[in-house]
């Protein structure tokens, strides 16, 4: 009758078994580690490229070129140089949707030079609205820059550009005339000095 043999290598030694989970999990902590590595370079990347797309956009509207952009997830230097664009011409109620972006999304800062832009183009408008004898209209356009120059003090009690214009604004409204409802408008020469130089002119991206 024959017996059975039973080798010791038949059966995997204790320490054989742990250093292949040993090995097993090298192989998953090296492939986790360049699972990473990939996800932090595409990040990069896409960081990089979206730092460059927005500095192209910038240059465009500095350059006059009419970008449009998405007022939700544009950048706020984006945000900020598309207002410039529109308030240079005069195109307050699209910047103004700017402006109500940047209250959530932008910097102290920006807010306050979008805000003084915003400000000095109503401001300007109500001179030319003064030219031609629409009162009201000035009083209405001078009331929003005070707003404007009210809400930009506000995030920096020391702009002095800001403090200056809003007494312009403040001395122009108190000495344009009151007209009533039934009268016609006066058609009359603007008193030279209420004009007095708004300090700077609106600024290009920060």
């Amino acid at each position: 009758m024959m017996r059975r043999a039973y080798g010791k290598a038949q059966r995997p030694s204790f320490g054989r078994r742990a250093l292949g989970t040993l090995y097993a999990a090298r192989v998953v902590f090296v492939w986790l580690l360049l699972a990473a590595g990939l996800a932090v370079t595409i990040a990069a990347g896409w960081h990089w490229y979206g730092a460059w797309r927005d500095n192209a956009t910038i240059k465009a509207l500095a350059a006059g070129e009419d970008v449009q952009i998405d007022p939700e997830r544009a950048a706020p230097a984006v945000l900020f140089a598309r207002a410039y664009y529109l308030l240079r011409r005069d195109r307050v109620d699209e910047a103004q949707v700017l402006l109500d972006q940047a209250n959530f999304r932008a910097d102290a800062r920006t807010r306050v030079l979008m805000l003084y832009d915003a400000g000095n183009t109503r401001l300007r408008a109500s001179f030319a609205a003064i030219e031609r004898g629409k009162f009201d209209r000035a009083t209405s356009l001078v009331n929003l820059a005070k707003e404007d120059y009210n809400q930009a003090l506000r995030l920096d009690p020391q702009a002095w550009d800001v403090k200056y214009n809003l007494d312009v604004a403040a001395r122009l409204v108190r000495d344009l005339p009151q007209i009533e409802p039934s009268e016609e408008p006066l058609q009359q020469e603007p008193r030279k000095d209420l004009w007095s130089d708004l300090p700077g002119i609106p600024r290009g991206a920060p």
